[in-house]
């Protein structure tokens, strides 16, 4: 008779992760955690208090150490995705969108430049993005104020 009480007890606070109050706050937190690696990357490219000029030395990284073909265009494109999709995921804006595309680059780092260093972190990213791709922004992204039909499917819950 008292184990009853016990799993009440129990329950409860468990009942509270299986709200979409809780998703909402995980997904935010994977939201920031993922869009936070690749807006940093994207910043050591920049040269330092200028909001988007390629520094120099970002060709040279990309044609001597990261050896990717055409540096002067790969360089640009690298630098100005990692901004951008880092912050639509960031902002919680077309997220799956954002997404797809951080999954796209974290693919051609592993696949090109750094194939051997799979498990640490690019398999975190990896896992970060396949959960965005899956559940999308949640509670607390710029998504939900652009989907007219977002109402409706809470409603279906």
């Amino acid at each position: 008779m008292e184990a009853l009480p016990m799993m009440s007890l129990l329950q409860r606070p468990l009942a509270l992760l299986d709200t979409r109050l809780f998703e909402g706050v995980a997904l935010l937190v994977v939201r920031l955690a993922l869009a936070a690696q690749f807006w940093r990357s994207a910043r050591t490219k920049i040269v330092d208090g200028s909001w988007l000029e390629i520094d120099p030395i970002t060709f040279d990284l990309f044609r001597d150490e990261y050896h990717m073909p055409v540096p002067e265009i790969t360089g640009v494109i690298a630098t100005y995705a990692e901004h951008a999709l880092a912050a639509l995921v960031m902002l919680g804006l077309a997220t799956r969108f954002g997404a797809a595309g951080l999954l796209v680059m974290t693919a051609v780092i592993q696949l090109f430049v750094y194939p051997e260093a799979f498990w640490n972190p690019h398999v975190l990213w990896f896992g970060l993005v396949l959960v965005l791709l899956a559940r999308g922004g949640g509670l607390f992204a710029l998504d939900r104020a652009f989907d007219r039909s977002s109402n409706a499917r809470v409603a279906l819950r």
